[in-house]
């Protein structure tokens, strides 16, 4: 099945457009009238473009406010239609989509419209041209697919068909099994969009919020299964309204448009397995079992701090590369993870990681079930494949890029033997053994902008959930987050986007020069034996007000003698009202806004204490030098 995109889904001029879309891997384009009307060029000189990008033109629209209308505006409209045809044959369109009018001048009567749509086919048929009829979700007679079937099909006209969109259907709750009982060969195209839930107007929901199948809410794939019943095997088209796409990098975008469509496709193999054929080598969405390292960059002369972060920790240097300066942290007496890896190399991508964000966690490993298949996966989907200069002796780990420039790496049974290949042991610390047993969560931090790109390529990828977007609420302004989990509950990821550099997450990622890890929460079994061991280890917890506990007391009913615990260690406190608590501690924040969590879950609590979010950033805005932040 091929696919395409509408030149109006991205930014950029139309030669960026064009070029961008072929890059990502579309096999067509929907020129959007707009974005000829503003090129410089002639409709053969676009014509050429498309050609030279080896892109075919799926659509030419739209022609707006055609069918139903009262004498002279009908005649107006059939001449409009001609000049469109005109443009179209120089274009080198074949199809053009007709939205349902909004004109008040309109009339009803699905006899009318039909006779209006036969004539159309008539005068497109003698130019070798098609017309579909698209049911807009606002408009004034025509609004439901069904009925616009209907026109189509009273119309009885080989050139005229129907167009499907998936946002029109599913923001008005159609019921999509009836798109089943539509011939296959009627449709003419489908055009697909997602949306996040949201109450309000359809027609402001449709032109700012659209994005791409996956990103959002609406049960994109129902309707495709849906769509594949009747045998449809045009293109698979995106149309996407959406600001923040439109100011964004049109290569990126691009990018996340293809993705998705090859994800979608992908996951109806079972109930349209006809679609296999059209799709590369896709092995299925990859499990994941845990993070099996977390590597961070800093050079030599700055890494005593960062070294100082993970003694305070409970940290101790566990093992030196045999041939690089790299070093890897653990919990004494560990036989395993949590891995903190210290990469102070003059060269390779640690060190430009260094270079551009200072020090940072670039690097991120994961356990999965196959690390070759995940690649493999990755690249079909878009992704950068990562490979680096191997020196003697050490295992080819496959890895791809991930955010902000860092990297993921894959680690399965047949490369679970790297700490021992790859490293020399270091004497075992007198220290006592350590408390934290694992990584409950790791928070990448971005521009808003950069939240859908991201949360698409974890659930593309891997077979991970996502969770409903939440605020999170900073003294300086609102941080969208998400949570993606692995649902093998090994890997969690929380997304915070920022577009205001005044809140916390927004300094950093003025600080990092970019998207990167803010923060890492470590899990453990016993949370005041933690505090009590880290604190023994110089760790700086981050200052909680006594108000906060005061109102710990008033909305939990906590025991006096654990709220004083809670006091004393500066520990945060949530409850899920089943039985569920958890408990967090925070060391406070570098002056770039980076931080350590530790946590512990108990009774199934499956949160992450976002009632204590604003609490939390308040105190760490305090605690970060007046100079680091910008004033409010």
């Amino acid at each position: 099945m091929k696919t395409s995109i509408a030149t109006v889904s991205i930014g950029g001029d139309l030669r960026e457009k064009l070029a961008a879309i072929a890059a990502a891997g579309f096999d067509g384009v929907e020129i959007f009238e707009t974005d000829f009307l503003a090129f410089d060029g002639s409709p053969r000189d676009v014509r050429r473009m498309i050609a030279d990008h080896g892109l075919t033109t799926t659509l030419f629209q739209p022609f707006r406010d055609f069918e139903g209308l009262p004498e002279p505006q009908r005649a107006r409209a059939f001449e409009r239609a001609e000049r469109k045809f005109d443009l179209m044959g120089e274009l080198g369109a074949e199809l053009m989509l007709v939205c349902s009018s909004v004109l008040p001048a309109a009339l009803g009567g699905i006899d009318r419209l039909a006779a209006d749509f036969h004539a159309l086919g008539e005068r497109a048929a003698a130019r070798g041209l098609r017309v579909g009829f698209e049911a807009l979700a606002w408009g004034r007679h025509i609004n439901d697919h069904r009925d616009a079937w209907e026109v189509v099909r009273r119309a009885d006209h080989a050139h005229v068909g129907l167009i499907l969109d998936s946002f029109h259907t599913l923001s008005r709750g159609i019921e999509v099994e009836s798109i089943r009982a539509i011939p296959g060969d009627r449709i003419f195209i489908v055009q697909l969009a997602d949306a996040p839930l949201l109450d309000m107007d359809v027609l402001q929901w449709s032109r700012h919020f659209r994005c791409m199948p996956g990103q959002g809410d609406l049960p994109i794939a129902d309707f495709m299964r849906a769509v594949m019943a009747t045998g449809y095997s045009g293109p698979l088209s995106l149309e996407i309204f959406n600001d923040q796409f439109r100011g964004g990098s049109p290569g990126s975008i691009a990018v996340d448009g293809h993705r998705s469509l090859v994800n979608l496709m992908d996951g109806l193999r079972e109930t349209a397995p006809e679609l296999a054929a059209s799709l590369p080598d896709l092995p299925p969405r990859i499990g994941v079992q845990g993070v099996e390292f977390i590597e961070f960059a800093a050079s030599a002369a700055e890494r005593g701090e960062l070294e100082a972060q993970f003694a305070a920790l409970g940290f101790a240097p566990h093992a030196r590369h045999r041939s690089k300066d790299v070093v890897v942290w653990r919990q004494p007496g560990a036989s395993s993870g949590p891995n903190l890896v210290i990469n102070s190399e003059e060269e390779g991508l640690a060190h430009s990681a260094y270079l551009t964000h200072g020090t940072n966690a670039y690097a991120i490993g994961l356990r999965v079930e196959d690390a070759a298949a995940t690649v493999r996966r990755a690249r079909a989907l878009g992704a950068e494949v990562f490979e680096q200069r191997r020196g003697p002796g050490e295992l080819a780990i496959p890895a791809i890029r991930g955010m902000g420039g860092g990297v993921l790496y894959f680690i399965d049974g047949t490369l679970a033997d790297v700490w021992e290949v790859e490293f020399a042991s270091l004497p075992a610390p007198t220290m006592p053994a350590g408390i934290l047993t694992g990584i409950d969560h790791i928070a990448q931090t971005m521009n808003y902008e950069e939240m859908l790109t991201w949360a698409l390529f974890y659930t593309s990828i891997f077979r991970v959930r996502k969770l409903p977007m939440v605020d999170v609420v900073d003294p300086a302004g609102l941080v969208r987050s998400q949570v993606i989990e692995s649902e093998e509950e090994g890997v969690r990821l929380t997304l915070n986007g920022s577009d205001n550099h005044r809140t916390l997450a927004g300094h950093f990622i003025t600080e990092s020069f970019g998207s990167s890890v803010q923060h890492i929460a470590f899990t453990c079994t016993d949370i005041f034996a933690a505090s009590e061991a880290m604190t023994a280890c110089g760790f700086v917890r981050l200052g909680i007000p006594a108000n906060y506990y005061d109102d710990l007391e008033a909305r939990f009913g906590l025991e006096p003698a654990l709220l004083e615990r809670l006091s004393a260690a500066n520990i945060l406190y949530d409850s899920d009202g089943a039985g569920g608590e958890f408990f967090q501690i925070y060391s406070a924040a570098m002056p770039d806004g980076r931080f350590f969590e530790v946590v512990e879950r108990r009774g199934g609590y499956a949160g992450y204490g976002a009632a204590n979010a604003v609490f939390r950033i308040a105190a760490q805005k305090r605690q970060v030098r007046p100079a680091a932040m910008p004033r409010l």
